[in-house]
């Protein structure tokens, strides 16, 4: 489904500032993963991301999406097959535009709700109404009043609306309060499984890393250091992850976030 081999990334080669984000990374992913991605920051997962969404191309290797080469694709053509979230949530939606607005331009009408059936307008109302979040009687509220978990969830329908071959979620719950962080992964994990998406998850929370998906991978230094699904997975405790870090990096863990957040 997603074929990644021997990428690599080097930011200002060749001056003072280089910096190696990516090293020779190769991942293969199935279709059907949820895969959670965890990692001390510099660790190199949302470059990682960036590469696979084409925001900037990598210095080598080949990213192979449904069959397809896409190395070399735009990322305007990939975000056809591509939906992300990000950890700020006024990178996924039209502030100025109202939500209704912003469904329509998710469904592919431009944002103008002139040229969506009643049918289609009904469809809003239901994906907002089984949220429970009231927003269903706000289609005309601009997406900027909202509260940031008010938006990750717009943000999260929209990146879903057409169902994408690949899902990526950068830290989307990072910005959340607790309570709605929660509300926001249990939604996650509904429309995931509903849709059989192929899902990547970045996240701080070493438990969600163990609890969510299939398949946790823990990145240091531009590469993928551990792997691990299945049973082997299902005994895999926090703590564990920790040594295991400490074991294959050759230091502690060190991330205030993540070891607050375990």
């Amino acid at each position: 489904m997603l074929d990644i081999q021997h990428i690599s990334k080097t930011f200002y080669p060749g001056t003072v500032n280089e910096k190696k984000a990516i090293t020779d990374l190769s991942l293969h992913v199935e279709k059907g993963d949820f895969i959670s991605i965890i990692g001390a920051n510099g660790a190199g997962k949302s470059t990682l991301f960036n590469c696979i969404a084409g925001v900037f191309l990598t210095d080598s290797g080949t990213i192979m999406l449904d069959g397809e080469d896409i190395t070399m694709v735009p990322e305007y053509i990939r975000s056809r097959k591509i939906g992300r979230i990000f950890q700020n949530p006024v990178l996924g939606t039209a502030p100025d535009m109202s939500i209704g607005e912003n469904l329509a331009l998710a469904c592919g009408k431009g944002g103008w709700l002139s040229t969506v059936s009643k049918k289609e307008k009904l469809a809003f109302r239901e994906k907002l109404a089984s949220l429970d979040m009231c927003l269903e009687d706000r289609m005309d509220h601009p997406v900027g009043l909202l509260s940031g978990g008010q938006r990750q969830v717009i943000a999260l329908i929209m990146s879903t609306y057409n169902p994408p071959s690949l899902l990526m979620l950068d830290e989307h719950t990072a910005a959340l309060d607790p309570a709605t962080s929660e509300k926001v992964l249990t939604l996650t994990q509904d429309i995931v499984a509903e849709n059989q998406l192929t899902c990547l998850m970045i996240t701080h929370n070493m438990q969600s890393a163990l609890s969510l998906g299939n398949r946790t991978l823990m990145m240091d230094q531009g590469n993928i250091i551990y792997d691990v699904k299945g049973p082997e997975r299902e005994k895999t405790t926090v703590s564990d992850l920790m040594t295991l870090f400490k074991e294959r990096s050759g230091k502690a863990l060190d991330n205030d976030r993540m070891l607050l957040e375990k």
